[in-house]
């Protein structure tokens, strides 16, 4: 099996005025929805990630968190992201193979 990273990328200045605007029970059913994604992959969810925030030494203020998936091939990855809730929100998922160091 290979192992896959997940990059969600968004305006990040739109979520976090969509995350200002959210009510407690909106908040709840995002919730609900990553992990409703997260139970439909099962044990292919490595690492369920975090949120990420830009620092001063960012360049890309893209990215707003990642997770680590393991799937046979890429495609298999790709078929696991169908109805996750990072792209009912508009974002835009990037998937990277994590590759071994040669020689190590």
């Amino acid at each position: 099996m290979k192992k896959f990273m997940l990059i969600y990328r968004a305006d990040m200045q739109e979520a976090a005025k969509m995350g200002a605007q959210m009510t407690p029970e909106q908040v709840a059913e995002m919730n609900a929805a990553w992990m409703a994604w997260g139970g439909k992959v099962g044990k292919s969810l490595l690492d369920f990630g975090n949120p990420t925030m830009p620092t001063a030494f960012s360049k890309d203020t893209t990215v707003g968190g990642y997770s680590i998936i393991e799937a046979e091939t890429a495609e298999k990855a790709h078929e696991l992201l169908e109805g996750h809730p990072h792209l009912a929100m508009g974002g835009e998922i990037d998937i990277y193979e994590i590759i071994a160091t040669p020689g190590m």
